[in-house]
């Protein structure tokens, strides 16, 4: 089962994302929280494969909660759920360690596809925050270079699986591409973060769109 926490400070929203969640069988809400504060509370005791995030709570806030998840609960992987498609938070969720991005009138289907996702490893950004991100690095001058001596350190099989992680394929996706199994792919994976100086996936795949990986 894949075990969620999920954090909104509208009661509402929780029973609606809930229910939404529990038409897949192999996922599980195991905790709600109301605010930032709490939902971090509820992941360092549940050790949840994913915690579920509002951007906009009271007290600490789900940006604010997701920094603090990334560094006391690294196994758990953050999705920012919000009605906010603001450039600004989108790059704050994405720099700060979130594995995903989904907009609240997302269809409810993206919502199951981005919980398996980021629980098996992946990144997972809704369409229209996906259109942005490219928008925005394409837009951006003068980081092809910079990505390009980054990447420069990998080994050539490094760069094969940068190149799949780049285009959105999970580790046993890339395994499965690559020959290679899926405990190799996480090790490469880890030692390519660790290069790059990546904190999570989606700025390691970011990186491979800049250096034109992918």
């Amino acid at each position: 089962m894949i075990q969620v926490v999920l954090a909104d400070d509208e009661a509402m929203v929780r029973a609606g994302v809930r229910a939404i969640l529990a038409t897949d069988g192999d996922i599980e809400v195991v905790a709600e929280a109301a605010d930032g504060r709490e939902a971090v509370e509820l992941v360092r005791a549940h050790r949840p494969h994913v915690a579920l995030l509002d951007i906009r709570m009271p007290g600490l806030d789900g940006l604010a909660a997701a920094d603090e998840i990334a560094a006391s609960a690294p196994a758990t992987n953050v999705i920012m759920l919000t009605t906010f498609g603001q450039d600004a938070y989108i790059a704050r969720a994405l720099g700060g360690g979130a594995a995903g991005f989904l907009l609240k009138a997302s269809d409810p289907r993206e919502l199951i596809t981005a919980v398996h996702a980021v629980a098996d490893g992946a990144a997972f950004l809704s369409p229209a925050v996906a259109h942005r991100v490219i928008r925005d690095y394409r837009d951006a001058g003068g980081r092809a270079a910079e990505a390009h001596e980054r990447v420069s350190a990998l080994t050539d099989r490094e760069r094969d699986v940068l190149a799949l992680l780049g285009a959105g394929h999970s580790n046993a996706e890339i395994g499965h591409t690559l020959y290679i199994v899926e405990g190799t792919v996480k090790a490469h994976v880890s030692s390519i973060l660790d290069k790059l100086g990546a904190r999570n996936r989606v700025q390691a795949a970011i990186l491979a769109y800049e250096a034109g990986l992918t």
